[in-house]
């Protein structure tokens, strides 16, 4: 099956937002791909990356609205997902890279899942075919509105059960393309719900940390990602210590601290870097490994963006 345009840089993209950080798909080591179309329904991609130390990537979820006014060829709805926490088995005797410990090869490495999906006017256009349009979704659904646009998507337990639906199913065939196309529905209707929802997310952010004890489970959170400074934890085993789902946990610690959980960690990481380089007069190689960094250009780069220079030429100024 080959995508309507290359999908590279929509990977790319993606991966880039996931990250906070350029991040390509050619630097990544790809141990899953798969890429089909259902007739008449919807063209999808997974792709599966050996999460790499250096990379810490948030859960993101995007839907893209393409309008193409003068080309109606090329509209349509996208929805693309990168999400962390899951593992991959190479081994034979495992399927869908699902690990069951079934032989001693088994090897379950921990990935980036970068899931893609193409929804076509023809399959969209009979949702609302026939109805007097009055929502965005209506409008969307119908490529009413004029002007392209995307949206980030709540990445709730919901749509991570799909996604995990479509790397763990066993169904093949006729029976695989009814599978699917009955999850990518699901997927569609809680994409276009983010456009019309926006003021139930807010309440359900201020619902959750009305008690103290969903507090205390935000700050448990800060304190693992603090203890954790040179083991990177991901957002999904982070919630799952806390007790929590991953919904709560990311919007929680945006309210209560003013920052997302990458962005705290990143920042947390550089500052121990420093002190570990000016306190402590540790090397530059050392404090690469001892914050789980897999080369020194990655923890330079990083070090760069945090204070704007490189760890080497910070030592020099002091």
């Amino acid at each position: 099956m080959t995508y309507l345009c290359p999908p590279m840089q929509q990977l790319n993209d993606i991966l880039t937002l996931a990250n906070r950080n350029p991040l390509l798909s050619h630097e990544l080591d790809l141990v899953y791909e798969k890429e089909k179309q259902i007739p008449g329904s919807v063209q999808y991609g997974i792709y599966r990356y050996k999460l790499l130390p250096h990379v810490t990537p948030e859960d993101t979820a995007v839907l893209v609205y393409n309008s193409h006014p003068q080309q109606s060829k090329e509209r349509n709805i996208e929805l693309r997902f990168c999400i962390n926490g899951n593992k991959y088995c190479n081994s034979k005797t495992c399927a869908n890279g699902v690990c069951k410990k079934t032989s001693d090869d088994c090897t379950a490495e921990p990935t980036i899942d970068v899931f893609m999906f193409r929804f076509s006017p023809s399959y969209l256009t009979p949702f609302v075919k026939g109805k007097t349009i009055t929502t965005k979704s209506e409008r969307v659904l119908a490529f009413k509105e004029k002007q392209s646009f995307s949206t980030t998507v709540n990445l709730c337990s919901r749509i991570r059960t799909v996604l995990e639906n479509l790397l763990q199913h066993n169904y093949s065939n006729a029976l695989e393309n009814i599978y699917v196309n009955s999850q990518l529905q699901t997927l569609l209707l809680y994409g276009l719900e983010c456009l019309t929802d926006q003021k139930a997310e807010e309440s359900f952010v201020c619902r959750f940390l009305a008690t103290d004890n969903a507090k205390d489970t935000i700050l448990q959170a800060r304190e693992i990602l603090l203890q954790r400074i040179g083991e990177p934890i991901t957002i999904k085993e982070l919630s799952r210590k806390v007790g929590t789902n991953e919904c709560y946990l990311k919007k929680g610690f945006k309210e209560m601290f003013g920052t997302t959980i990458f962005e705290f960690y990143q920042s947390q990481r550089m500052e121990h870097a420093k002190y570990l380089l000016y306190e402590k007069g540790l090397s530059v190689t050392e404090v690469s490994a001892l914050l789980g960094y897999s080369s020194i250009s990655h923890f330079s780069t990083a070090f760069k963006k945090h204070t704007g220079l490189k760890p080497c030429e910070l030592l020099f100024r002091s």
